[in-house]
C-alpha cells in the first residue's frame, strides 16, 4: 500500500492513543559550523603559506610538536621535496616506503581548479629508502608517473606486482626485470566515476587466505572487469549501487587475479580502506555527510547492510522517517531500522583515512593486534582497542600520534618490517575534500614519519624464502608484504610446508596459528582435516576462523553448523549464522531456528546476523522459528527476531504487536518502521486489520 494510506492508519490509531504521530516534519535546515570551520581554516592556511618554513629542517621542528604515549617517539623518515603529499603508501618486505603522490590532487578538467597542473608529467608512484639504517630516507626511486595516476587513492606491493588504485581505473604495474620501475601497466578493474575523487575505490590489502580486498566510496555507481563491463558477483549481483541490493559504498573481495568477486558490505559513505586481521575479521572507518559528528568504525559483518541510506528507497538520513533518533550522529546511519548493521564506534567530527590493523610485538600491549588509524580532520592517528561485546565488539579511542600543528593531515599508517609504523602526512591546511592550501609544486610539503619505541634502531630482519622453514618464519611477519611473499611461497609448496606450519599452528599465538591454518587448509585433500581440528579448537577466534575457511574451500557447512549450533561463544554461533546465507540444504532452516532461539534480546549484532543468514529464505527460516518456539513467540527477543524479519508472516505479528495495549509507545514505532520493508498482500492485510480495529473502538 501506498505511504500516504500508511499515514492514515498512524493517524487513526494515533487518535486513539494507540500510537505517537510519525516523525516531524522536516526543520529548517541549519548552518553546518564544522564546514565553515574547515574553510576558514583553509583559507587562513593559504594565506599564512608564503611565511610557513619549508624542507627537512622545517619537518625535524614540527616534531617537537607532537604528543605521543610513554616510551614511544617519533622521528622523521622524509619529506619535502623528496617526497609531496603522500596520498596513500605502502611499505614492502625491505622497509622500503612506496608512496601516491598528490601533487596534481583535483586537476581534472571536469573539477576546473583553479591551481592547475603542478607536475606537467603526471603524479608520481615513488619508492623512499633508508640505504643506511639511519632511519631517515636518502634515495627516492619513481616507480610510475603519469596523468593516470594523479592522486592515486591506493598502493598494494605484491613482490614485483603494485596494485594502484587511480579512478576509473585499478591498475596492476609490474617490475619485470627488478630495477625498481615498472615496464608493465594492466588494468584489472574499473568503475564508472569520473574519477579525481577521494569517494572512490581505495587501497587493495592482502589478506590471510590469500585474496585481495578492498572497498569504494559512493561516488562510483558500478564496479567492471579490466574491459568496463559490470561485475556479477557470486551471489548473482551486479555490482552495481541502484538498490539491487547493494547502495552507496561497498566492499569487496576476489582472487588476485579478480576472480570469485564477492561483494561483503554495503551502503558506506567514504568507506577509506579495509582492514583484514590474521583470522579474517573486516574493519573499517566510514565518513559522515561533513560536519554532522558522525564518522564511525566498523566491524564489517559480511553481506551487511551499513545504513548510509535508506535500504528500500534510497532515501537520505535526512528525511523524516517513524521512530528516528534524537540525536544526529546515531540518526546518520538509520540504526533504528531492521536491517542495519550496527556501527563499531563513533568518533565525532572527522576526515578518516588509512587504517592497517597493527600485529606486531614492537609497541606496548596496548596496540598489538588492534586497528591503527588516521583521522586528517582531528590531526591524530588513534588506535581502537576492541573487547568482545556478545556476537559483536566494543572499542575505546587511543591515540597514538597528535598535534596542534593545523598542517598535520595524517593519511595512512603502515607496518614496517620491523614491527614500527610509518605514518603518512598529507601537510595541508585542509583536508582535501576538492581542495589545498598547498597549491604550488615548488613550496608544496609532505612527510613521511616513523613511531617506535624510543632510542628503537631501525632493523629490516632478512626473509630467507628459499626453505620452508625460513617462509615460515616470514609468515609472522607484521608486515603485510613479508607476509605476501611468505604465503605464496608456502601456497606453492603445499605438502612440503605442512611440517613447518604445523610447528606454526601447534603454537600459542592465537593470529599466527590462523595465519597457519589458512595455508594448512588449502593443502591439496587436507582443507577438510584441517577445518575439522580448527572448529574443535579452545579458541573461538579459531573456530571462527575454520568456519570461514570452510566456507571459502565451499565445503559443505551443515555438519559443522550442526557441531557449533550450541557454542558457548555468541561470536561463533554469528559466523554460524552467516554460514546459513543462501545455503539451500533441507537442514539449513532447523539449525537457522535453533541459532535464534539463542538470541537474548539485547544483542543487535546477533539479530542483524540472523537477518543476513535468512536472506532470500525468509519464509522457510521464519516458519521453522516459530516451530522451534510455538507459542513462547511473543517475548522481548522474539519480538526483536520479528521487528527485523523479512518472512511473509511477519506483518500480521507486526500488527498484534502495535495493537497491543502493552507495548511501549517507543517500540509502537518501531514495529510501525518495520512495516515499511514489507509489501505486498500480508502488508495490506494487516494494515486493514489494524484500521478496522481502530474504528471500531
Amino acid at each position: 500500500m501506498k505511504s500516504g494510506f500508511l499515514r492514515l492508519v498512524c493517524v487513526s490509531l494515533a487518535a486513539l492513543g494507540a500510537l505517537p504521530l510519525l516523525a516531524a516534519d522536516k526543520k529548517p535546515k541549519a548552518a553546518n559550523p564544522e564546514r565553515a570551520a574547515n574553510k576558514a581554516e583553509r583559507e587562513k592556511a593559504a594565506t599564512d603559506k608564503a611565511t610557513r618554513p619549508f624542507g627537512v629542517a622545517a619537518a625535524e621542528a614540527d616534531l617537537k610538536g607532537f604528543t605521543l604515549p610513554a616510551g614511544l617517539e617519533v622521528t622523521l623518515f622524509a619529506a619535502e621535496t623528496m617526497v609531496v603529499n603522500p596520498a596513500d603508501i605502502d611499505v614492502d618486505h625491505l622497509g622500503r616506503v612506496w608512496v601516491c603522490e598528490g601533487a596534481n590532487y583535483r586537476v581534472s578538467p571536469h573539477m576546473n581548479r583553479a591551481w592547475g597542473v603542478q607536475r606537467p608529467g603526471g603524479d608520481r608512484i615513488v619508492i623512499l629508502e633508508d640505504t643506511n639504517g639511519d632511519g631517515r630516507a636518502d634515495k627516492e626511486t619513481v616507480f610510475y608517473q603519469g596523468m593516470d595516476v594523479n592522486a592515486a587513492l591506493g598502493i598494494c606491493v605484491l613482490g614485483n606486482k603494485v596494485i594502484v588504485t587511480c579512478s576509473p581505473k585499478v591498475f596492476v604495474l609490474t617490475d619485470t626485470d627488478g630495477d625498481g620501475r615498472a615496464d608493465k601497466k594492466d588494468v584489472l578493474f574499473t568503475d564508472d566515476s569520473k574519477g579525481d575523487h577521494d569517494h572512490c575505490v581505495h587501497a587493495f590489502v592482502f589478506g590471510p587466505d590469500g585474496k585481495l580486498y578492498f572497498n569504494m566510496g559512493n561516488e562510483p555507481k558500478e564496479i567492471g572487469d579490466k574491459d568496463g563491463k559490470i561485475i556479477t558477483d557470486l551471489a548473482g549481483h551486479r555490482v552495481k549501487s541502484d538498490g539491487n541490493p547493494y547502495r552507496e559504498g561497498m566492499v569487496f573481495r576476489c582472487n588476485p587475479d579478480g576472480s570469485e568477486f564477492e561483494t561483503l558490505g554495503w551502503n558506506f559513505r567514504n568507506n577509506y580502506e579495509i582492514a583484514v586481521d590474521s583470522f579474517g575479521t573486516l574493519w573499517q572507518p566510514d565518513n559522515d555527510d561533513d560536519g554532522n559528528k558522525g564518522v564511525r568504525i566498523n566491524f564489517v559483518m559480511e553481506f551487511g547492510n551499513y545504513g548510509y541510506k535508506d535500504e528500500r528507497t534510497g532515501a537520505a538520513w535526512k528525511t523524516p522517517r517513524t521512530g528516528w533518533e534524537e540525536e544526529i550522529p546515531q540518526r546518520h546511519w538509520h540504526l533504528n531500522d531492521p536491517g542495519v548493521v550496527p556501527n563499531l564506534l563513533q568518533t565525532g567530527a572527522g576526515s578518516p583515512c588509512g587504517m592497517c590493523i597493527y600485529e606486531g610485538k614492537l609497541l606496548p600491549e596496548m596496540f598489538r593486534g588492534q586497528m591503527i588509524h588516521c583521522d586528517a580532520g582531528p590531526r591524530v592517528v588513534r588506535a581502537y582497542p576492541v573487547k568482545n561485546d556478545g556476537a559483536g565488539y566494543s572499542a575505546t579511542m587511543v591515540d597514538i600520534l597528535s598535534t596542534e600543528d593545523t598542517w598535520f593531515r595524517p593519511s595512512d599508517v603502515c607496518v614496517a618490517p620491523d614491527g614500527s609504523l610509518l605514518v603518512a602526512d598529507w601537510n595541508d591546511g585542509g583536508v582535501g575534500g576538492h581542495n589545498m592550501a598547498d597549491r604550488n609544486l615548488a613550496t608544496m610539503t609532505g612527510r613521511i614519519y616513523r613511531v617506535a619505541p624510543k632510542g628503537h634502531k631501525p632493523s629490516v630482519p632478512r626473509l630467507d624464502l628459499a626453505s620452508a622453514k625460513g617462509a615460515v618464519a616470514a609468515l609472522q611477519s607484521p608486515n603485510l608484504a613479508a607476509r605476501y611473499l611468505a604465503w605464496t611461497k608456502l601456497n606453492e609448496l603445499q605438502a612440503g610446508a605442512e611440517k613447518e606450519l604445523l610447528t606454526l599452528w601447534n603454537s600459542k599465538d592465537a593470529r599466527m596459528r590462523a595465519r597457519a591454518l589458512h595455508l594448512l587448509a588449502r593443502v591439496k585433500g587436507s582443507g577438510k582435516k584441517y577445518v575439522e581440528a580448527a572448529l574443535k579448537d579452545r579458541d573461538p577466534d579459531i573456530r571462527i576462523t575454520g568456519l570461514r575457511i570452510a566456507r571459502a574451500l565451499k565445503l559443505d557447512v551443515i555438519p559443522y553448523v550442526a557441531k557449533l549450533t550450541k557454542d558457548s561463544s555468541p561470536q561463533v554461533r554469528r559466523e554460524c549464522v552467516i554460514a546459513l546465507r543462501h545455503n539451500t540444504s533441507p537442514a539449513a532452516p532447523k539449525f537457522w531456528a535453533q541459532l535464534a532461539a539463542q538470541h537474548d534480546g539485547r544483542d543487535r549484532w546477533y539479530l542483524e546476523a540472523l537477518g543476513i543468514g535468512a536472506d532470500k529464505q525468509e519464509d522457510e527460516f521464519f516458519s521453522a522459528w516459530r516451530k522451534e518456539v510455538g507459542a513462547k513467540w511473543n517475548t522481548p527477543a522474539g519480538r526483536d527476531i520479528v521487528w527485523r524479519s523479512r518472512s511473509r508472516q511477519t506483518p500480521a505479528l507486526l500488527a498484534e504487536l502495535i495493537l497491543d495495549p502493552k507495548t511501549s509507545a517507543q517500540d509502537r514505532l518501531r514495529f510501525f518502521r518495520a512495516l515499511d520493508f514489507h509489501d505486498g498482500a500480508e502488508k495490506d492485510a494487516a494494515l486493514l486489520k489494524m484500521i478496522s480495529i481502530a474504528g471500531s473502538q
